[in-house]
């Protein structure tokens, strides 16, 4: 699942790749900056001025930073510091560059990969059937219950989200043309075509935290956020506030405008435009005629709401923390990004059942072929021979205070700085959420 939103063009401007202009020191060892995060700088700030320390009397023009392996007890009572503070779980240990995604890969039982199209169906006929309990609890519901039935009906809904990913990742059925009917039919209630999300949402895995070419939750980069002062206030409300909405925003940029796509992707993204389009012109008539306006509002557009709510929450925790990075192409590596930089979330089982399981989310990443009823199999071998490179966490309000409060403004060195640290006279958004948001894991 993806979100970027850091590229102008949300604000209705063409996209501009600029480049980072980061203070740096070349290093000649990454595990020694891996450790010089801002939140530890603390625990860590006597080793970083040994760093630097050697680095002048080196005497070279490229500095260079002399690394300064922690003790593991060290290392560990550090990331069980920063996992307190964060409301992580665990925080993964820094995975050997020496790793790669095919070694992982090889690590896992062969029948996770494995399709059941008894247990594929299965996961249809829950979600039609929660989805339609929920209509029904909204057709029934006393207007104070309203909320507890838009929230049930907008979690059943984003089940058929889940389908629809089976499908685009070739992971629903063996026949390519039942996945495209199925996934293309799963995501109309959402007004989501199908062919586009699939070719951007296959771009996210293949880049996953890759600075620039990934699709999902983006940092937003400094040099923008000085070059437009007028848009400062709307993207410290897109990344703050109305961060756990900001899937409308990616749903509207990235899979509506045909300029985005190749040639050859046209006419598959033409079809789903299509789809989409005659769903709304008789679909949603349809509903006003038989319940009115405050009906459509009801049985559609506050489900749908619900279901943004989930989609922007789960890309957000999957791919966004304090100590997990973006990295620069150059610097990129597979394997700790898929492995070591996405995110395993719990949320209660019932969230879990509605949503097929999609937030055991580092098998997922780890190869997109794993069915969604497998992933929890798949997430106990990967605990069994990677656990300790792993990070993980139960949902809570820490973790989601964490994210909307400090994961803002791409730093090369910090992975991130807050929007109040950068311009506190506009960040009032950021300052009231800090005040407002429950500080418990």
């Amino acid at each position: 699942m993806a979100c970027r939103l850091a590229e102008p063009a949300f604000f209705f401007m063409g996209p501009r790749e600029r480049p980072i202009r980061s203070h740096r020191i070349t290093t000649r060892c990454s595990s020694c900056f891996n450790y010089l995060k801002r939140d530890s700088l603390l625990l860590r700030g006597f080793k970083f001025q040994q760093c630097l320390i050697s680095a002048r009397r080196a005497k070279t023009v490229q500095a260079v930073a002399i690394p300064v392996a922690p003790s593991p007890a060290d290392s560990t009572e550090r990331r069980k510091q920063l996992a307190e503070r964060y409301g992580f779980k665990q925080i993964g240990e820094p995975l050997p560059e020496t790793i790669t995604l095919r070694d992982i890969m090889d690590s896992l039982p062969r029948k996770v990969f494995e399709i059941d199209d008894v247990k594929a169906w299965k996961s249809i006929l829950i979600s039609v059937t929660s989805y339609a309990l929920g209509l029904l609890m909204i057709s029934k519901a006393p207007w104070y219950l309203l909320p507890l039935a838009w929230a049930w009906t907008g979690t059943a809904v984003t089940g058929f989200f889940v389908i629809g990913h089976d499908c685009a990742h070739k992971s629903f059925s063996r026949n390519k043309l039942v996945e495209d009917i199925v996934g293309t039919l799963a995501f109309l209630p959402l007004i989501y075509p199908y062919e586009p999300w699939r070719i951007k949402h296959d771009r996210h895995h293949a880049k996953t935290n890759m600075l620039f070419e990934d699709t999902a939750w983006h940092p937003v980069l400094k040099e923008e956020y000085d070059s437009y002062p007028v848009l400062r206030k709307a993207l410290t409300y897109a990344y703050g506030p109305l961060r756990p909405w900001m899937s409308i925003a990616h749903w509207l940029v990235w899979h509506f405008d045909m300029k985005k796509f190749r040639p050859n992707e046209v006419n598959r993204v033409k079809i789903s435009l299509a789809c989409v389009f005659a769903f709304m012109a008789i679909g949603w008539p349809l509903i006003i005629y038989k319940t009115g306006v405050i009906g459509w509002i009801n049985f559609w557009l506050m489900p749908w709401l619900g279901y943004h709510f989930w989609m922007s929450t789960f890309t957000m925790v999957h791919h966004t923390a304090p100590q997990i990075p973006f990295k620069s192409s150059d610097e990129w590596n597979a394997a700790q990004a898929q492995l070591n930089g996405t995110v395993h979330c719990d949320y209660p089982r019932w969230i879990e059942i509605l949503c097929h399981y999609i937030n055991v989310h580092v098998p997922h990443h780890v190869s997109p072929r794993i069915p969604s009823y497998n992933l929890s199999e798949a997430h106990k071998s990967l605990e069994a021979n990677w656990g300790k490179y792993l990070t993980e966490a139960t949902w809570n309000w820490r973790l989601m205070k964490t994210i909307m409060t400090m994961c803002h403004i791409y730093d090369k060195e910090h992975n991130y700085v807050a929007f109040d640290e950068v311009a506190p006279e506009e960040s009032h958004p950021i300052t009231f959420l800090k005040k407002v948001m429950p500080d418990y894991a």
